[in-house]
C-alpha cells in the first residue's frame, strides 16, 4: 500500500488528525512517510496548513501543498473565486506517484468529502485514486447521520471499482450517546468495510510527543497499529 488515499464523508470530521495519527503510526513501524495535500482552501499565506498540522503531530515526514487558495470553499470553487489555476486530479496522481518512489507510504488528502470537485471540469479526489489505483480511506464521523454519508460514499467508491481500505472515526467523543455506540456496529456493515480505528475527540490538542505514542492505539494493525475492532465494539456496545 504505497499510496493510501484519505477522505472524508464531509467537512469537520477530523480527516486532518486521522491522516496525522496514520502517519504517525507508520512513522512508529520504521516507514518513511510523505503527505500530499493536493487542494489546501480557507487558508491564509502566513498560516498552517492541513500537511503541516499533520508533520506537526505525526513528526519528521515530507510535507507537500500543491495549491492553496483564500476561501473556504470547494477547491474548484475557490480556484474560479480567486482567480487562481486550479489542481487538476492528473497533477495530482503525477506528484503523488513521485513521492511513491522516494516514500514507503504516500497519503493523500483530500478536501471535503469524495466528489468535492477539483476543477471546471468535475476532477475529484475519486477520480486521483482511480489514476494511482490506489485504495481509499473514509473518515467518518459517529454519530447521528454518518451511516447515510459514510453509505453513499462506500457506494460511490464500489461504482467506481476503487477499493475501500476501511473506515476511521475521526472524533470519537469521551461520553458517547446511544447512536455513537450502535454506530460502531453499523458502520462497517452499511460501508461493506472494516472498521480500522477511532480517534479520541480533542487527539489534535495533544502535545505531539503524546499523539506519537498514542496514535498506533487508535488505528488497525492494517493502518500499523494495535486498535482491535471487535474488543473497542464491546466495550462500548449499548
Amino acid at each position: 500500500m504505497p499510496v493510501l488515499v484519505i477522505t472524508g464523508t464531509g467537512t469537520e470530521v477530523g480527516k486532518t488528525v486521522t491522516t496525522a495519527a496514520v502517519a504517525a503510526a507508520a512513522l512508529a513501524a520504521g516507514r518513511s512517510v510523505a503527505v500530499l495535500k493536493a487542494a489546501q482552501t480557507g487558508v491564509r499565506p502566513d498560516e498552517r496548513g492541513d500537511a503541516d498540522e499533520v508533520a506537526r503531530l505525526a513528526g519528521p515526514l515530507t510535507a507537500t501543498e500543491m495549491a492553496r487558495f483564500p476561501e473556504p470553499l470547494a477547491p474548484g470553487t475557490a480556484a474560479r473565486r480567486a482567480g487562481m489555476a486550479p489542481v487538476h486530479p492528473r497533477e495530482v496522481a503525477d506528484r503523488a506517484a513521485k513521492l511513491a518512489t522516494e516514500h514507503d507510504l504516500v497519503l493523500v488528502e483530500g478536501a471535503g468529502g469524495l466528489l468535492v470537485r477539483f476543477d471546471a471540469a468535475g476532477g475529484t479526489l475519486a477520480d486521483v485514486a482511480r489514476l494511482l489505483d490506489a485504495p481509499v480511506l473514509v473518515v467518518a464521523s459517529a454519530g447521528l447521520g454518518t451511516l447515510n454519508t459514510t453509505e453513499l460514499t462506500a457506494r460511490e467508491l464500489r461504482r467506481r471499482e476503487l477499493e475501500l481500505a476501511g473506515v476511521v472515526i475521526g472524533s470519537w467523543p469521551g461520553s458517547p450517546g446511544l447512536a455513537a455506540r450502535c454506530n460502531v456496529a453499523d458502520l462497517p456493515e452499511v460501508a461493506g468495510a472494516p472498521l480500522l480505528g477511532a480517534i479520541p475527540a480533542g487527539a489534535g490538542a495533544v502535545p505531539p510527543d503524546d499523539f506519537r505514542v498514542a496514535a498506533p492505539g487508535w488505528l488497525a494493525p492494517r493502518l500499523d497499529g494495535v486498535w482491535d475492532a471487535e474488543a473497542f465494539r464491546v466495550r462500548v456496545a449499548p
